[in-house]
């Protein structure tokens, strides 16, 4: 049997809580100095500290961590991975203080994504998403969660999951898709949204007989979508057997929270704009507050109430958001940093919520998350002193290494290309 030890590890960090982990116990983690992972096929199978050759065989192989830190594989669970061209062409009239809403009249934002996406081949979609899921993987990621909606019609929603469901088979980082066909309303429906919407839901049914997405999601918000036309959507999405996921609260609170919160999603993202009443019902659920203030950050706008949440007992999970309009970016990393700097999270609560918090909104948990006896063995190698210094040093990438279920994946920060996921 083929094993792996991970050795001279200066400290390893994890949340070990039964998630959904929330208020003190986010940032309750278990550490081991000067410690080492083995590794059998893919699984963790001990994690300890002191000497380690009499679990050395003909088959194991060695891997000095060289005083490096380790953490779980990163949990990117919120990101807009496919989509056409990009739009730098919209940044400087954004920091000039153009108007959104102009800027959309102008056949600007998501009908720029959407246009370039719809003429985009199947082949220029999956290489460029391929490209930014390489950039990913270098910053520790080891699985996400990637949304449709840049198609607002079938034709083109399909060929998005497509991309996804092949881009999941070709590449280490795995992937958790969701269909967000009610992403936004259409030109062509601007007077018609009841029929827009019943096509979102009839298409619902082609959706998953192709088995093409395990999620939904709705972007429920002022100028999109209401609390009224998201039930109807997320209702008709439930009974076919998918699991939800609600974009809300991101400018306004026009119910969204309360419409996930009773229908059991499993995320409710964005939340800066959330009140005080859904945050106290919200505690009361498994329902995740799935917060990306890379989004806030990139956008100049007010940042989620992450600490309100975590004191009142909501489980929180942080995201990069990774879309052409508001955050452009594939550095995890920083996102994470923001989450501390500007959310005031603890570097514990940061990677709580980075790591067993998302693998539960995603139904993982139980395999990856954390870094435990019997997962798999998804790892990041950080060359950080210690977890504080990975949240306080920001901007840059600090990976050393990245194991993907005991393969190595990137090594001294570049991908291991010549002999995927062999250790040399």
């Amino acid at each position: 049997m083929k094993s792996l030890i991970i050795y001279n590890i200066k400290t390893l960090y994890t949340n070990n809580h039964q998630p959904p982990v929330k208020g003190e116990l986010m940032k309750d983690l278990v550490t081991f100095n000067d410690c080492y992972i083995f590794i059998e096929e893919g699984i963790i199978k001990k994690i300890g500290t002191g000497d380690y050759h009499n679990l050395i065989n003909d088959n194991t192989k060695l891997y000095n961590a060289e005083q490096a830190i380790a953490i779980p594989g990163l949990i990117d669970s919120h990101t807009h991975l496919v989509f056409g061209g990009s739009r730098e062409h919209e940044f400087s009239k954004k920091i000039s203080g153009v108007d959104y809403l102009d800027i959309l009249k102008q056949g600007g934002g998501i009908l720029s994504t959407v246009k370039q996406t719809k003429q985009a081949s199947f082949e220029e979609l999956y290489l460029q998403a391929k490209k930014t899921l390489d950039e990913m993987l270098l910053f520790g990621v080891t699985t996400i969660e990637a949304k449709s909606g840049y198609g607002l019609e079938l034709q083109t929603e399909i060929k998005t999951l497509q991309v996804l469901k092949q881009l999941n088979e070709d590449q280490p980082i795995d992937i958790h898709i969701t269909y967000l066909g009610a992403h936004a309303l259409p030109v062509e429906y601007k007077n018609r949204r009841n029929e827009f919407i019943d096509k979102v839901i009839e298409d619902l049914l082609i959706i998953k007989k192709e088995g093409l997405a395990e999620y939904v999601d709705v972007f429920c918000e002022t100028g999109v979508f209401d609390a009224k036309e998201t039930k109807k959507i997320l209702k008709a999405a439930k009974l076919l057997g998918f699991k939800l996921r609600v974009h809300t609260d991101e400018i306004d609170s026009i119910g969204g929270t309360q419409v996930a919160l009773n229908l059991e999603a499993k995320t409710v993202d964005h939340l800066m704009a959330i009140t005080d009443k859904d945050i106290k019902e919200m505690a009361k659920t498994d329902t995740i507050a799935n917060l990306l203030p890379s989004t806030s950050f990139f956008l100049n706008k007010s940042y989620a109430p992450a600490r309100k949440l975590i004191d009142s007992g909501v489980a929180v999970s942080v995201s990069s958001d990774y879309n052409p309009g508001s955050t452009p970016s594939e550095n995890y990393q920083l996102t994470l940093q923001i989450s501390g700097n500007k959310l005031r999270m603890l570097p514990s609560e940061v990677l709580t919520a980075a790591t067993i918090n998302p693998a539960f909104s995603l139904d993982i948990d139980k395999n990856k998350g954390s870094l435990e006896e019997g997962k798999d063995a998804d790892i990041v190698l950080l060359n950080c002193k210690n977890l504080d210094y990975f949240i306080y040093h920001y901007g840059i990438n600090h990976t050393k290494s990245v194991f993907k279920k005991g393969k190595l994946v990137v090594k001294d920060r570049n991908l291991v290309k010549e002999k995927p996921y062999e250790i040399s």
